[in-house]
């Protein structure tokens, strides 16, 4: 557990920032803006204990992180940072700002960190004491192993620079189905290079034509369509323009609940 000093109470939002939320489908968010070339000033936490089980306190949900391969090397993002989800699965490099804390920094190191999970707003809290991810902060709660990487432990809370990185990924992008009849959620993970989707169409084997689907949470994206059990293909576009088109990754009969793996990835 971090320092007494540090604690804060934070509920993250599970891997690929799930909120399944029935709604209609709404026209996507913007993508997010072009990242920022150079490195910049923000702070950072961690949350768990050494293989980052938990929150401080509470849980975070990394159990299922770890299982979607992201392992021990993810972070929460505050609002500045996670831009409404958009910013899911989006890749981070970290330093410790030696110029501004040398005592609490390990020099000369790095950590890499996927972008999971939100870290709201704590309100009764003032942003220099406890209150983090109150906007406009940009902070990271880091997983507590990729955040030992450069930053000693008794620190609790350590200044940082940081630049959005292309993700580098083993094997192909993937998607899980959830939801039920007439709504189908599916989040998209393991995505390489730009790491975040903007746009995203679902097209199965009894239609000719591409479905666009919205944008629920995060990495999650829904359609209203009857989908169930068809061979599904689909279309991502991700937010530096690149697409590819994932033909018949669902095979016919799938449950709800599964996870598909496909051989195309990102570059």
């Amino acid at each position: 557990m971090a320092p007494a000093a540090v604690v804060f109470t934070v509920v993250l939002l599970a891997v690929g920032c799930v909120l399944a939320v029935a709604a209609g489908d709404a026209p996507a968010p913007a993508s997010p803006p072009p990242a920022p070339t150079g490195w910049l000033k923000a702070h950072a936490t961690f949350y768990g204990g050494a293989d980052a089980s938990d929150t401080m306190g509470v849980r975070a949900g990394t159990g299922t992180c770890t299982r979607r391969g992201y392992g021990t090397r993810t972070a929460a993002l505050s609002t500045v940072l996670f831009n409404d989800g958009a910013s899911c699965g989006q890749c981070y490099k970290i330093a410790c700002d030696r110029k501004a804390a040398p005592m609490w920094c390990k020099p000369g190191v790095t950590v890499t960190v996927t972008a999971t999970n939100f870290c709201p707003p704590n309100w009764e809290l003032p942003s220099n004491n406890g209150g983090w991810c109150n906007p406009p902060r940009p902070h990271f709660d880091m997983a507590q192993p990729a955040w030992e990487k450069i930053g000693i432990y008794r620190a609790g809370i350590i200044p940082v620079l940081y630049q959005r990185v292309p993700c580098v990924k083993k094997g192909g992008v993937r998607f899980t189905i959830n939801g039920h009849d007439y709504f189908n959620l599916v989040l998209v993970t393991n995505v390489a290079a730009a790491g975040s989707i903007k746009s995203m169409d679902v097209k199965s084997s009894s239609s000719k034509d591409w479905i666009p689907m919205a944008r629920n949470w995060g990495a999650n994206w829904h359609s209203l369509a009857y989908l169930t059990g068809q061979r599904l293909s689909f279309r991502v576009t991700n937010t530096d323009g690149q697409t590819i088109e994932f033909i018949n990754v669902v095979p016919q009969g799938w449950k709800f609940g599964q996870t598909f793996a496909s051989n195309l990835q990102f570059k």
